[in-house]
């Protein structure tokens, strides 16, 4: 599952347009957007400035936003651009790429105006290509959910970033806008937010759904949980206690790490449409995370799915929002350029995501080697001898773009061996997040550093062995030894029985598609899952629904991702046809067994640092 990353500060690089605009004295920039004026599934944008424009002006929706780490063009969404005077009389506009737009004599420029499609309906095969990943896209479902990702709305001019902006959304009444930020308006029709610079505005999307959301406090941290189930099937009051027990549970495994005093999360269920979005998982920002699940999980296995994907999300904190480099704190939203270090952005925060739940005993030791046994098995599946540093850099580009997923797999992996070789130096009494505490002392949110002196920093606040392993494992391409790095702390392999997947057997699938009708099938193998024989499921039995939601070719992948959410004992209801006649089958979820290499505690001598490293 995809997990993304925040930027910080941002300011692009400026070229001559950019003085242009500087020199010009805007003082504000103000954005509207009207929820009730939808036309044909789109939103209408409109901005003006306060103060004096230049002769020219270049507008720009971003190209890419960070933590995406690939090429989004929220441009392609956009239509019927149009400039206007102070006397309504269009201006000159030229469209010069796909997100940018230059306005000639901008001087005498009133406002700008344009619309915008959601990327929720353009998801998979959709019009405009290449789809955006949910959490980081756009919704327009008139009268019932607008997901403000304000990235795929506002845009931004050359060296006008640091201006100040305002954004109103005029909304129907019965429709709330949970968000982070503050609004100023007191009426029930409208919202006024305000924002210190572009990113600013950028970092804090906005749900509007009718009311459903709870609030709590964790600590002096003010957090608001906001969801938007279409059929109904969750409520913010369902998910609050699992969601507060977690998240008091990061604080207190942070301890003096307090980087935002308010943290939404915005919840949207997806309902699994063709029009409806499709990629789940989050995107973080410094106060907030957005997340899109599918609607049709149990509450246990929603419940499950938050605490992974919300956690990581949170941990963000950590970094990059309070330790980063100069390409994040200073990232180019036309041309960006990567950072080194996603090890650390993501991998060391995955790994935090999944260390705090043993730490705070939210999950068991077993479990938690599970998850050890299958990053590693994960990681394996991905080039082994790749800088991670090189492909970090070049993260955009092939051949390093298709291996960006293992930042949360080998990542995380470099975490814990970092981790242990700081436990093991320091006979137990320190780790990666003290590690990590010390950097932020050294940086913190308001100084970036260069990535080149990252290692020589760390070597400094740890032990020569760390920096040696970065140099060796991270930067140079030899891959890591994980059963010598966990012997350090008593743990080795061991044989153990996992859960496989009902639909694939090894590298081998066990359901095909009949590419005329589009069903899915269930192939007549010699063996049959066990997952289907106790459900009374044969071979050639046509796979109608699961749990109620419909599945075919289109959405075939949609099937799968659920399927790896679903565990022993869950109940499950399934519709198939046979020899032309429906059937429905409900039962329990029996996962076929399959052997697997994992990991146990089996040299007692070690017990001790390995109790430091997972409960200190």
């Amino acid at each position: 599952m995809k997990k993304l990353f925040l930027a910080v500060v941002l300011v692009c690089g400026m070229g001559q347009q950019a003085v242009l605009a500087q020199k010009a004295g805007v003082t504000k920039i103000n954005t509207s957007i009207n929820l009730n004026e939808v036309k044909n599934d789109a939103l209408a944008v409109q901005v003006t400035f306060e103060g004096k424009l230049g002769s020219e002006i270049v507008y720009r929706l971003p190209k890419t936003i960070p933590g995406t780490y690939s090429t989004a063009n929220y441009g392609k969404y956009v239509f019927d651009f149009k400039a206007v005077d102070k006397k309504n009389n269009d201006l000159k506009v030229e469209k010069i790429d796909e997100n940018s737009y230059k306005i000639s004599d901008a001087k005498n420029l009133k406002s700008i105006t344009y619309y915008v499609n959601d990327t929720f309906d353009q998801e998979k095969g959709g019009q405009f290509g290449e789809e955006i990943f949910s959490p980081a896209g756009t919704n327009i479902l008139e009268g019932a959910n607008f997901l403000l990702n304000t990235h795929g709305f506002i845009g931004y001019v050359d060296g006008l970033m640091s201006v100040p902006y305002t954004l109103k959304v005029t909304h129907p009444e019965n429709l709330y806008g949970a968000t982070s930020m503050t609004d100023a308006d007191a009426s029930n029709t409208a919202d006024l937010f305000t924002a210190a610079r572009y990113a600013e505005l950028i970092e804090n999307p906005i749900m509007y759904s009718k009311p459903d959301y709870v609030t709590f406090k964790v600590g002096d941290m003010d957090i608001i949980v906001a969801v938007y189930s279409p059929k109904g099937n969750f409520s913010a009051k369902m998910l609050e206690p699992e969601m507060k027990r977690m998240m008091t549970a990061q604080k207190q495994f942070l301890g003096k790490f307090n980087a935002t005093k308010k943290y939404a999360v915005l919840l949207y269920l997806s309902d699994l449409q063709a029009d409806d979005a499709k990629g789940f998982g989050a995107l973080e920002h410094p106060t907030s995370t957005t997340v899109v699940m599918p609607e049709s999980l149990p509450l246990d296995q929603m419940n499950e799915s938050m605490r992974d994907v919300v956690s990581h999300e949170f941990f963000h904190i950590v970094t990059p929002l309070t330790i980063h480099s100069k390409e994040i704190e200073d990232f180019d939203f036309a041309n960006p350029k990567m950072s080194e270090h996603l090890w650390m952005y993501e991998g060391v925060t995955e790994y935090f995501a999944n260390l705090f739940q043993i730490n705070q005993g939210l999950i068991s030791e077993e479990d938690f080697y599970k998850r050890i046994s299958g990053k590693i098995k994960n990681a394996a599946q991905m080039d082994d001898s790749m800088s991670f540093t090189v492909m970090s850099k070049n993260v955009l580009d092939e051949p390093y773009k298709t291996q960006y997923v293992n930042v949360y797999e080998k990542g995380a992996l470099i975490g814990m061996c970092i981790d242990i070789i700081i436990r093991e130096k320091s006979n137990g009494q320190r780790g990666i997040l003290d590690m990590m505490q010390k950097l932020s002392e050294i940086y913190g949110t308001k100084k970036a550093f260069n990535d080149n002196e990252l290692f020589d920093k760390i070597a400094e606040i740890t032990y020569p062995e760390v920096k040696d392993f970065l140099i060796k494992h991270v930067q140079g391409t030899t891959p890591i030894d994980y059963n010598a790095i966990l012997a350090k702390v008593g743990v080795t392999p061991q044989e153990t029985e996992v859960s496989g997947n009902p639909f694939i057997k090894g590298q081998s699938p066990m359901i095909s598609v009949n590419p005329q009708t589009k069903e899915i099938y269930l192939l007549a193998l010699p063996e049959i899952s066990s997952f289907f024989t106790s459900l009374g499921i044969q071979g050639n039995d046509i796979l109608l629904s699961f749990n109620d939601v419909n599945y075919n070719l289109d959405n075939i992948y949609d099937l799968i991702n659920v399927s790896q959410t679903w565990k022993d004992n869950d109940s499950i209801t399934i519709k198939y046809k046979r020899d032309g006649v429906e059937k429905t089958a409900t039962g329990k979820v029996i996962l076929p067994k399959e052997k697997a290499q994992g990991f146990a505690a089996t040299d007692k001598s070690k017990d001790g640092l390995k109790q430091a490293w997972l409960k200190k």
